[in-house]
């Protein structure tokens, strides 16, 4: 991997563990994609439960950007981390209606 995908994947992942802790420890609510404020029935779990998944998608993002650079695993890699960033996906979209009406 090269020098500039690795500082791409840091920077993204950066910015996504960013997001995460604005949602999560300063209660940025509106930084969730469709988030409306009338059928929030729990604004503090729901940024909890968002912010937390967002942070360690970020962190993820670095981690596979540092693996891909150190040349391990090859492109198996890419294809494993595609696949988790699907199911945490999934599991905000279906985790987050716990937190409404």
């Amino acid at each position: 991997m090269a020098v500039d995908r690795l500082i791409l994947t840091l920077t993204s992942g950066l910015f996504v563990v960013v997001l995460g802790a604005l949602i999560k420890y300063k209660g940025m609510s509106k930084l969730i994609a469709g988030y409306d404020p009338d059928e929030v029935a729990d604004e503090q779990g729901l940024n909890n439960f968002i912010g937390t998944n967002a942070i360690l998608v970020g962190v993820l993002t670095m981690v596979v950007g540092i693996v891909d650079y150190l040349g391990v695993f090859e492109n198996i890699v890419w294809i494993a981390f595609g696949v988790i960033v699907v199911i945490f996906a999934g599991r905000m979209i279906f985790g987050s209606r716990r937190y409404t009406y």
